[in-house]
């Protein structure tokens, strides 16, 4: 194992394979105990096992379950090189804030071999719905590493803003610009780990069992003793674990397939207890392909259905819309207390969580930079003189077929999204109650804030960015009986308590969702004829509610220009303030939160010069050591 390396590996692959024939434990035992201690010996090692029989394949992975498992047998040899090794197989640091590094080589090393070789995965997951019902989430790791590993799905937070935009598009321009390796170069593995999820329902049972560990994590009296900063980092794996497994079943098959695997709405909330914003996740995909199929069955009901003009097929939309997502309303209407629908209704609630950032906005700059990279790639295969003139034109022609396929998808998401807002535009008169004088401000905003928009913006960072557009959406829609004012200030003025109590991860997400919702109204506050445009005579931007029956469009209390910039500064104001009081606080949280929501608005404040000398001042005094030896963070 010493002597193994990248020059070495085939004749040391050799001499591993004969030993691994003869004393199969022992060896793996010892190799797997190296991999816990140094982790650059993975990608050499895992080279080397290219010589190995079946059955020492399936030795190996009894051998990696065993040093996984939390009461693994030591070696009761005291003075072994084995037991100095491996010490006392904490599972965590010393402090207790971290997870021990040891898991995260063996989940790596896990994730490589799985996909290099035939390794057996029905029992590696087995073993990992095992431990979440044994209310365990450190293991978490392991199916995190052998998805991304074997799938090419990542579960990471520092995706660009470039991938984030390409995530919002179809699912080619997600393949191909949403992450940082190609799907299509890792289908064969992909394929062994959907037929392994198949094996006594896995798949569904490792989805509701992570979902249901989500809140054990945080409120279980079991996890009373746990450091603060574990449990933010179990809860962010178990969420960012969940997500990309969720992805993975939706795209693995046909959606078809899909339905039939999982629950019913009704019983994952009622039966399984999962949080709303978990089954609209593990549904939402199945929403958007029954409405696409009832609507192409209406379509062809109809006789001219060839010659139906655009506004007849945003009808026909429309109603297969209402169709599939009835019966889910009827199901919400029980999920929550009746007061909750005196000020929004049920059908919007469903509306908000059924759709997604593709229903919304057709990132138009993505598909145009995946064109001009694939044509690139088509001109500097034309000039490769490496490649015989049989590949330099089939390496074209399959560039040239995927712009084709890019600009189609474009073309049908951009359709999509026109029968999308037609269809809000006949629903919005009923998404808010009318107002009275007494309840004009706050109660349906806190209730959509509550309900809908703080728990999604911080559940995926795609998720973040159709929070903002799903606010902006409904203001241009002109809602009626919904103040966009009253919206934006009571997110801006009182992020504190929710910077305060984010995970890591989530602190980065909402970072995200403050930056889009800023981008709108500096884009507002910048230009005054974009303001005339989009917010002067619109219901959002209405200051005085009159009457019980008075539209709000109809009031000639809107907010003017001059007046909309005094209240720009106001936010970025009570902005700074808040980010001031997490900063001079002493608490590790709180500052990390902060420091991450600072890095994500970035692009949008701050804007006042004052109020930037303000933050960098505490920016400086968080530099000093006292602070640096905790707080793990690139500042400028």
């Amino acid at each position: 194992m010493r002597r193994i390396s990248k020059e070495n590996v085939k004749f040391m692959g050799r001499q591993l394979g004969k030993l691994t024939h003869s004393i199969p434990a022992i060896v793996f035992d010892y190799i797997l105990s190296q991999i816990q201690l140094f982790d650059n010996l993975t990608t050499p090692v895992i080279d080397a096992l290219k010589y190995l029989s079946p059955l020492g394949y399936d030795i190996l992975g009894y051998c990696l379950l065993e040093a996984l498992s939390p009461h693994a047998p030591q070696n009761n040899k005291k003075n072994s090189d084995l037991s100095v090794m491996l010490g006392d197989r904490a599972r965590t640091k010393h402090d207790g804030s971290t997870i021990a590094p040891w898991i995260q080589y063996l989940s790596t090393f896990a994730g490589n071999i799985c996909k290099k070789y035939s390794l057996d995965l029905v029992p590696l997951l087995q073993y990992i719905a095992n431990q979440l019902k044994a209310k365990e989430s450190l293991d978490l790791l392991l199916l995190k590493q052998i998805v991304e590993k074997m799938t090419g799905i990542e579960a990471a937070e520092d995706i660009t803003s470039e991938q984030l935009e390409a995530m919002s598009g179809g699912e080619l321009l997600k393949s191909e610009a949403g992450y940082f390796g190609q799907l299509r170069t890792a289908k064969k593995s992909a394929t062994r780990l959907r037929e392994a999820t198949a094996h006594n329902d896995l798949a569904i049972t490792l989805c509701i069992l992570m979902s249901q560990q989500r809140n054990r994590i945080i409120y279980d009296e079991s996890q009373v003793g746990l450091h603060t900063k574990l449990v933010g980092k179990l809860y962010d794996q178990c969420q960012d674990t969940l997500v990309q497994f969720g992805t993975f079943l939706a795209t693995s098959c046909t959606l078809d397939e899909y339905a039939r695997k999982i629950p019913q709405l009704e019983t994952l909330v009622d039966e399984y207890h999962v949080d709303c914003d978990v089954a609209f996740f593990l549904w939402r995909p199945v929403f958007s392909h029954l409405i696409l199929s009832k609507y192409e069955e209406l379509r062809r009901a109809s006789k001219a259905h060839k010659k139906l003009t655009q506004i007849q097929l945003e009808g026909v939309y429309a109603n297969a819309s209402e169709s599939v997502l009835e019966p889910v309303v009827s199901v919400m209407k029980s999920y929550l207390p009746p007061k909750t629908w005196e000020d929004v209704s049920p059908q919007f609630f469903v509306t908000f969580w059924s759709l997604t950032l593709y229903d919304l906005w057709v990132p138009s700059e993505a598909y145009t930079r995946e064109v001009l990279r694939i044509k690139q790639l088509a001109a500097t295969a034309a000039e490769n003189k490496e490649f015989t003139s049989s590949k330099r034109r089939k390496e074209q022609e399959r560039c040239s077929q995927l712009i084709d396929k890019l600009q189609d998808e474009q073309r049908r998401q951009s359709e999509h999204v026109r029968r999308v807002l037609a269809k809000l535009e006949k629903e919005k008169d009923f998404w808010f109650a009318p107002r009275t004088q007494k309840s004009a401000k706050n109660e349906a905003v806190t209730a959509f804030l509550q309900l809908c928009l703080f728990p999604r913006c911080i559940f995926t960072a795609p998720d973040s960015l159709y929070c903002a557009q799903f606010v902006k959406t409904i203001h241009l829609l002109q809602t009626p009986n919904f103040s966009t004012l009253i919206c934006y200030d009571r997110v801006f003025c009182d992020i504190i308590y929710t910077v305060t109590s984010c995970t890591e991860n989530e602190a980065n997400r909402y970072g995200r969702f403050l930056n889009a919702l800023l981008t709108t109204v500096m884009k507002w506050h910048g230009d005054k004829n974009i303001f005339q445009q989009e917010c002067a005579s619109f219901p959002g931007f209405v200051t005085k509610f009159r009457a019980t029956n008075t539209s709000l469009a109809e009031s000639n209390d809107h907010v003017d220009y001059e007046n909309y910039r005094h209240v720009c500064h106001k936010w970025h104001y009570k902005i700074t303030k808040c980010v001031i009081v997490c900063l001079e606080s002493k608490d590790f949280t709180q500052i990390r939160n902060a420091l991450i929501v600072l890095k994500r608005i970035l692009p949008s404040f701050p804007r006042v010069i004052n109020l930037a000398n303000a933050v960098e001042k505490w920016v400086e005094r968080v530099r000093l050591p006292f602070y640096k030896k905790e707080i793990n963070c690139t500042l400028m």
